[in-house]
Formats: structure tokens, C-alpha cells, sequence
């Protein structure tokens, strides 16, 4: 069987994992790129786009593959939307490998917004220490709100950073303790934390510092999903991947 895993999440690699040692799955792991150095898998991979519908078309295409597992990041959009579209056209089997949303607690201070425009408007005109954790595309949007001193949390140095006029650069990668996350917004007096619901255990810490220190946090949901199966376990995609091998 081959298969075209779409990755660059913790899912991905377990699910990678997994099958690496199986001679009826001849995988291969994509990585988008936005991760400067990801750790090398233990089955073959390519970094980078596809050229969008067409490009990932024209991939399957000649690699014959028989199906794809879109294991991309919650908030990836546009290579779900390729993937759906292309798997469409050409008639392959497409599932989803995600994982569950963070849900809010009684004693969470959430503001929930739909994007990160609505993430900007939402932290005011006052003057704050915000802490964002939103990733290196989407600070661009808050360069509008040049008020607020800016403590920023990305896995590789952002390009764009110095479009914030204000701000406090820390690169560094999960998963991240609790005590350490208390230990930061406390010493940098945080006031409001902005975060994409992405889910998982690697970052969910800062949530938890941010409740036992009754700090506001500002949380962008995820969009909408593309209508295609959808699993949270790794073991459930198994026999998805299974149940969809072409007949000999």
C-alpha cells in the first residue's frame, strides 16, 4: 500500500512510528517546511509544499498511491483543503489524524475569538504584557496594536519579529512544565496570554499557569474542518489504513 502521511505533528510521528517496521505500507512523511530542522523519521520524507491542488495532484499521481492521512497541524487550513480537493478529484481514500481541543475549565478566564484579527482586537486599547504563542505567521496581525509589550514564543527565530516594536523573543520547543511556565509569565508579569486551541500535552502546561496565576487568556478556535473521516487515536487510523488497502 502506499501512503502519503501529511505531518509535522507529534500524531504524525507517533503514527509514523508505527508503521515504519511494516512491509505492506510504503509510506512516505511530508513536512510543510516551517519547522527549520525537523527530526528525521524512520521512513522516507520530503519537506515542503506540493504547488498547491494541481501540484499535490500531479504527486499522487505519479507516486500511485492508494491513500493519504492528513496528520497536519489543527490550524493548517490550506494544506487540508489541498488535500480534500486533490483526494477528491483522483477518487483516494482520505482520513484525518487530529487531536482533541483543549476545553475550558470553571476556573479558566478565556475569551474565545474566531481568528487572530478578533485575537487583536480583543486584548484592547490599554496598554498589557501579552505572552503569544500563535506561531511565526500569525504575528504580523499584531503589529495593529503597538501598545502592548510583546513576550514571544516560537520554535524557530520568527522573520517578522521586528515588526513588533515591543517585544521579548524566546525560542524554544515543548514540551514545557508547569512550574516553568508559572515561572515565566510571573517574572514577565504576563497579563494575557494568546494561544491557538491546538490541543495536546507539549504546550498545554501554559494554560494551567495561566489559571493558577488568573491570567486572562485569549484563545483562537480552530476552523472548521474538512468533511472527511476524522480520528484521535492512532490505533483507530490503524485500522482505518487497513480497512483501505487495495485489493491484491
Amino acid at each position: 500500500m502506499r501512503l502519503l502521511i501529511l505531518g509535522g505533528t507529534t500524531e504524525a510521528s507517533i503514527l509514523v512510528r508505527r508503521i515504519a517496521g511494516r512491509r505492506d505500507i510504503n509510506a512516505v512523511l511530508s513536512f510543510a517546511g516551517r519547522t527549520r530542522s525537523p527530526t528525521p523519521p524512520p521512513i522516507p520524507f520530503r519537506i515542503g509544499g506540493f504547488g498547491g491542488v494541481a501540484g499535490l495532484t500531479t504527486y499522487l499521481i505519479e507516486r500511485k498511491t492508494d491513500a493519504v492521512i492528513d496528520a497536519t497541524h489543527p490550524f493548517a487550513v490550506q494544506m487540508s483543503r489541498n488535500a480534500a480537493a486533490a483526494c477528491h478529484d483522483l477518487g483516494l481514500p482520505l482520513a484525518v489524524l487530529t487531536r482533541p481541543p483543549w476545553r475550558r475549565t470553571q476556573d479558566d478566564r478565556w475569551t474565545s475569538v474566531a481568528d487572530m484579527a478578533a485575537a487583536v482586537r480583543a486584548l484592547g486599547g490599554q496598554p498589557r504584557t501579552v505572552f503569544l504563542t500563535v506561531g511565526s505567521l500569525g504575528l504580523a496581525a499584531f503589529a495593529d496594536a503597538p501598545q502592548h509589550r510583546y513576550i514571544v514564543r516560537t520554535i524557530d527565530p520568527p522573520d517578522a519579529i521586528g515588526i513588533l516594536l515591543s517585544h521579548c523573543l524566546i525560542v524554544a520547543r515543548g514540551p514545557f512544565s508547569l512550574e516553568n511556565e508559572i515561572t515565566l509569565m510571573r517574572d514577565a508579569r504576563v497579563e494575557v496570554l494568546v494561544t491557538k486551541n491546538s490541543g495536546g500535552t507539549a504546550t498545554e502546561a501554559k494554560l494551567a499557569a495561566a489559571r493558577a496565576l488568573g491570567i486572562d487568556v485569549i484563545i483562537i478556535e480552530r476552523p472548521a474542518p474538512e468533511p472527511v473521516p476524522a480520528f484521535e487515536a492512532v490505533e483507530d487510523i490503524l485500522t482505518w489504513i487497513d480497512a483501505h488497502r487495495p485489493t491484491p
